[in-house]
């Protein structure tokens, strides 16, 4: 699997997550139409309102404020410049967050008013969409600092991998499932799209609807995509996109590690399974290092080059053992 194909999860939920937020955008305000004003309130001065625009520029700017953000993030990862994998995130994230909150600040403030010099403030609105917005912004940056890419290690294949004295290995490999970033991406949007109109006053908090799909966007988001580290500490298994939660086992406490084609047939389905072959992370069918620790049952995760995580995780487990 190339890099190329590794990150499509990854883009394919940050385009959802846009047209996502750009819809949000731009039907809010037609949505509420018939309880707004034919201006809307769009600035103030202190608590008091002293500027408006006409309903449809309230819907329209908006949304192509973040259609330029979008599409400039887009292009500069096309021309392979910058911005980073960890600058798009946070910017996605906290530009998404920041218009839909302003944008249901707005709606909010000019909602059931005849005029929209009536409107009642945004502050409380604005101040509480700034303070989420950055939380997203950061949490975008973890994971674009996780995403990028590492250099290509040079490593033996073999059972045991010879390791010259003097000298230290580090295997990584990572994998994603592009569904699971999809659903992640669209539950997400639900539940985003349920919160906004809250906030908007378009109806009440419905946590009987944002709860779920909040909750399955976390899950589905959390198990999307996996890397699995071998070093002289043992092996890691780290999930998501912020490489939280994680499994960790010490190189001694590992008597041996293989290779074995899995698929979703043979541990009883996608993500994280239970079965008689023990427990298996299931992102793609193929090859998967697979390990057999000195307690509790086998792990298997599926990942590129696992043949080579295997001979290098030998190596170091034996190494462990006889204490050289």
């Amino acid at each position: 699997m190339t890099d190329r194909t590794k990150t499509n999860g990854a883009r394919w939920g940050a385009a959802t997550w846009g047209v996502g937020v750009l819809a949000v955008l731009a039907a809010l305000p037609p949505a509420a139409s018939g309880r707004l004003p034919d201006r809307l309130a769009t600035h103030w001065d202190g608590g008091s309102p002293d500027s408006s625009m006409p309903l449809w520029a309230v819907a329209l700017f908006p949304a192509l404020a973040w259609a330029v953000l979008v599409l400039s993030i887009a292009f500069a990862g096309r021309r392979g410049g910058s911005p980073s994998g960890a600058w798009a995130g946070a910017s996605l994230l906290f530009g998404g967050v920041f218009l839909a909150g302003a944008q249901a600040s707005i709606v909010r403030a000019n909602l059931d008013r005849t005029d929209w010099k009536d409107a009642a403030s945004v502050g409380g609105g604005v101040a509480i969409t700034a303070v989420v917005a950055v939380a997203a912004g950061a949490l975008g940056w973890l994971a674009g600092r996780r995403a990028l890419p590492t250099a290509p290690i040079r490593l033996a294949a073999g059972d045991v991998m010879e390791i010259p004295a003097g000298e230290r290995r580090v295997w990584l490999s990572r994998t994603s499932n592009l569904w699971f970033h999809l659903i992640g991406a669209m539950t997400g949007l639900v539940a985003a799209a349920g919160t906004v109109a809250a906030a908007g006053g378009l109806l009440g908090v419905q946590w009987a609807l944002i709860a779920p799909f909040a909750i399955a966007s976390l899950a589905m988001f959390a198990f999307a995509s996996v890397q699995a580290r071998v070093t002289e500490a043992g092996l890691e298994v780290a999930f998501g996109p912020l490489g939280w939660p994680a499994r960790r086992w010490a190189a001694g406490d590992i008597v041996s590690a293989r290779v074995e084609n899995r698929g979703p047939a043979h541990v009883g389905g996608w993500g994280y399974r239970l079965s008689g072959l023990g427990t298996t992370v299931m992102l793609r069918a193929g090859e998967c290092l697979v390990i057999h620790p000195r307690k509790g049952p086998e792990f298997a995760v599926s990942v590129d080059d696992a043949e080579r995580g295997a001979a290098l995780l030998n190596a170091l487990s034996s190494k462990q053992q006889t204490g050289a």
